[in-house]
């Protein structure tokens, strides 16, 4: 697996489709049934901590759901000290940035969405 598929590997672990946030479809929220995760990806080479983003989406008129998914996501990352995740030639390490979870308006008052933030440490040669 290499490091744009260890990342969506990551995302994917939580139940909630996920997406590169450059590839969601317009009908994101019907398809995965009214939630989803999308989130950026980038790389770099050993040693090298790349704070990125991801945000949780939900179609509900409460924070209830999608505020325990983030503290699943949360505890996930905190229990695996931190998730080390095979990729080719090396791991993927994943561990809380701060703020970890920030609860975000939008436009439509149905829609609920929390960006969590993470650092990514790719521990391979290249």
């Amino acid at each position: 697996m290499n490091k744009y598929q260890g990342l969506h590997y990551f995302w994917s672990l939580f139940g909630w489709t996920a997406y590169n946030e450059n590839t969601v479809p317009d009908d994101a929220m019907e398809r995965s049934g009214g939630h989803y995760i999308t989130y950026e990806a980038a790389t770099d080479s050993l040693g090298e901590d790349i704070l990125l983003s991801a945000s949780l989406w939900q179609r509900s008129t409460s924070w209830t759901e999608i505020h325990a998914k983030a503290e699943e996501i949360a505890e996930h990352i905190e229990t695996q000290f931190p998730p080390e995740i095979p990729i080719d030639g090396g791991f993927l390490k994943i561990r809380k940035a701060r703020p970890f979870a920030t609860d975000m308006a939008d436009d439509d008052d149905t829609i609920r969405r929390i960006r969590l933030n993470i650092y990514a440490e790719y521990l391979t040669a290249y």
